[in-house]
């Protein structure tokens, strides 16, 4: 379990060593006993033993006891998707 922010992570490795998650970046959204963090990561295909298209993910965390536990998390499958969604948002809060 993490016990800090910097600790927080997508990165997975299977039982055998092989590395599956790659988590390439993260940004910080919101700090404190509930935090959220937006993660740009990319899997590997086992079929094609390649890595895949990079997806990102939204996953929400809560610190109790000294350590954080994943809460709730939303996958951005594609980058058609994440333009999508910046679209949208764009819309609602456009800049002033």
């Amino acid at each position: 379990m993490a016990e800090t922010i910097d600790e927080l992570t997508v990165n997975y490795t299977d039982e055998s060593g092989q590395q599956i998650v790659e988590e390439i970046d993260k940004e910080v959204l919101s700090k404190g006993s509930w935090t959220t963090i937006l993660f740009r990561y990319r899997e590997w295909d086992r079929k094609k033993e390649v890595w895949g298209e990079e997806k990102a993910r939204i996953e929400r965390y809560q610190k109790r006891n000294g350590t954080y536990r994943s809460q709730s998390r939303f996958k951005i499958s594609s980058a058609k998707q994440a333009r999508s969604i910046v679209e949208i948002l764009e819309k609602w809060f456009p800049a002033e």
